[in-house]
């Protein structure tokens, strides 16, 4: 399947955006600590949340400025095709782990359904920013199936703990990596 989407194992990727990545890890993981520290009867508050992923998807994604200044250089053709992928699986994920709590009103288990998506999400990212989208992915989706099995646990706890989660990982990414250029069978050799 990698091969279709133009994948050549011989073609060593570059990781131009990992300080890209590292920002909206901070933008996003801050919006999600406001949004549920703010709560109200959503648990997570959809305003908070949807203003401030809107603002921070602008600038990630569409700021020219921004991309020009946090990015290292091109992505190939293959990485763009992994990250549409990243993206776009998203929104069938968190309707298949968390929309099915919608019409009960169980908003805490459709947000960590939502969490656990998310978690999932990272995991094509592997192919663009490299192995510690593994470690985010494994991160936020055990943080959120713990969240769907302790209900005696305020989901205050969880939503924080995720934000703080992608907060870390933000800064890693956007402080403490440098360009690297290597295949994936580089890194699954490390």
């Amino acid at each position: 399947m990698l091969k279709r989407l133009g994948y050549d194992k011989n073609v060593k990727l570059k990781f131009n955006g990992k300080r890209l990545c590292g920002l909206w890890l901070l933008i996003i993981g801050a919006v999600i600590i406001a949004a549920t520290v703010v709560g109200g009867e959503f648990v997570l508050n959809p305003i908070i949340f949807m203003i401030g992923f809107g603002i921070g998807f602008y600038l990630t994604n569409y700021n020219k400025s921004i991309l020009d200044r946090f990015t290292d250089g091109e992505f190939s053709s293959f990485q763009e095709k992994m990250s549409s992928i990243g993206v776009l699986s998203l929104f069938p994920l968190i309707f298949i782990l968390g929309g099915s709590f919608i019409p009960g009103g169980d908003w805490r288990m459709m947000w960590l359904g939502a969490l656990l998506a998310t978690g999932i999400h990272f995991l094509p990212f592997y192919f663009v920013h490299g192995k510690s989208m593994i470690y985010l992915a494994i991160t936020c989706s055990v943080l959120a199936i713990i969240g769907m099995i302790s209900i005696e646990i305020p989901f205050l706890y969880f939503g924080v703990a995720d934000g703080i989660v992608k907060i870390l990982f933000g800064i890693y990414l956007l402080f403490f990596t440098k360009k690297i250029s290597r295949s994936v069978s580089d890194e699954v050799k490390m």
